[in-house]
């Protein structure tokens, strides 16, 4: 069983930054691809950004390419994401979310691939 603890969110004004963190409580968090979504009110769950397992690759979600960028240290057992020039449209609650990889590189776009969710860290943007 994999545990997730988002911390970071808060409230910053249109161009600042913040920085998420996502603590996980397994002892195999090496062996899990991460990711990040997020949902705003009345939308549906969306991707924003994913990491493989020990292999660094990354992709993100257009709307967020070249202001974000997510990261992990394995040692400490946690993943971030670096939100720089935020947008009033990045408000949302935002999710970390993992599944063991046996094999393969990457992450995944897919919310249905994640096994695991946290329970969400609150980012508002004010214009």
């Amino acid at each position: 069983q994999v545990q997730l603890v988002e911390s970071g969110g808060g409230l910053v004004q249109a161009g600042g930054s913040l920085r998420l963190s996502c603590a996980s409580s397994g002892r195999t968090f090496s062996s899990y691809a991460m990711g990040w979504f997020r949902q705003a009110p009345g939308k549906e769950r969306e991707f924003v950004a994913t990491i493989g397992r020990s292999d660094w690759i990354t992709y993100y979600a257009d709307s967020v390419k070249g202001r974000f960028t997510i990261s992990r240290d394995n040692a400490k057992n946690t993943v971030y994401l670096q939100m720089n020039s935020l947008k009033p449209e990045d408000t949302a609650v935002y999710y970390c979310a993992a599944y063991f990889r046996a094999y393969g590189s990457g992450g995944s776009a897919k919310a249905s691939e994640y096994d695991y969710w946290g329970q969400g860290t609150q980012v508002t943007v004010s214009s």
